[in-house]
């Protein structure tokens, strides 16, 4: 029976510059994405999938996104005075509970293999999840319960996968299959950032992971990958010539890169027209920009 995954790491050590000037002084975790940040999303899809510890492996600057998760007495105390239960219940669910929540620091930016390895020694011997923030996922069923329910079947390591044209695989870890089943497919490969003709197939890695300790140990000794940082799908990759327990799973859901400019604004307007108290008003305007554009043409 394979263990069950409990622990999740954050790596929000990023400084966001691609949306400075805001990320100044706001860390882009807590950019608000209709009216939660980023991070929340992150966290309501971790708690779905049964996570109890959260990991943050943050870098200086990033004060406010502790604070987020911290109970604010004086405002609660107000709105509890004015009988503003259903604003209570939202802070609910920002609050952590103590020891669920751990913070450490990446002092330098060797890239994501080296954020998921600062965390190590919180992790032990147990299997454990990534979540990347900026991928925020649109699904019925949260994408990392997915794969929980998917990792119980199969166990080893396992990466969220959707399929991309080729021009765009160079902006991902892009899978060698060697045997697709549907949902999950098994991996004999992954090359980091390929040039869309050496790209072995269309299937990208996007910010959800499952997997085993052994991976931080693979970790230890790893260097350089693509763009001179070390890479996550480097390590990941030596799992499959170790032990070849290495899956793809094809979630179902929506993604957003909300790591770019484009994306935030393309997710805030999903998430908008999926909320009733602002489908309406929101539609309407839409509408008229689309009937504008028509009309200067």
């Amino acid at each position: 029976m394979n263990r069950k995954v409990t622990k999740a790491i954050f790596p929000v050590a990023g400084m966001g510059t691609r949306f400075l000037p805001a990320t100044k002084s706001v860390p882009k975790e807590i950019m608000t994405l209709v009216d939660r940040p980023l991070i929340q999303y992150a966290i309501d899809e971790a708690r779905a999938a049964g996570i109890k510890e959260f990991i943050f492996v943050t870098s200086r600057g990033k004060g406010a996104l502790e604070d987020y998760f911290d109970h604010a007495p004086q405002l609660e105390q107000e709105l509890q005075r004015k009988g503003k239960t259903d604003l209570l219940e939202v802070l609910e669910n920002t609050n952590m509970d103590s020891g669920a929540i751990a913070y450490i620091r990446q002092h330098k930016a060797l890239g994501l293999g080296h954020a998921v390895w600062c965390a190590r020694r919180l992790i032990g011997d147990e299997p454990f999840a990534v979540i990347l923030p900026d991928d925020v996922i649109a699904a019925d069923k949260p994408c990392l319960q997915q794969m929980v329910e998917a990792y119980a079947e199969t166990g080893g390591n396992m990466v969220a996968a959707m399929e991309v044209a080729p021009e765009k695989a160079s902006s991902y870890g892009v899978l060698d299959v060697s045997e697709d089943m549907g949902s999950m497919v098994k991996v004999r490969g992954m090359v980091e950032k390929p040039k869309a003709e050496e790209a072995p197939s269309n299937l990208a890695v996007i910010g959800r992971y499952i997997l085993s300790p052994s991976v931080l140990t693979n970790l230890n000794t790893m260097s350089s990958g693509a763009g001179g940082e070390i890479q996550l799908t480097d390590a990941i990759a030596e799992e499959i010539n170790n032990t070849g327990n290495v899956y793809g799973y094809r979630f179902r859901g929506q993604r957003f890169d909300c790591g770019s400019k484009s994306g935030f604004l393309q997710a805030t307007v999903a998430f908008g027209l999926e909320r009733e108290d602002l489908r309406e008003d929101l539609s309407a305007y839409l509408n008229d920009v689309v009937s504008m554009g028509k009309a200067a043409e």
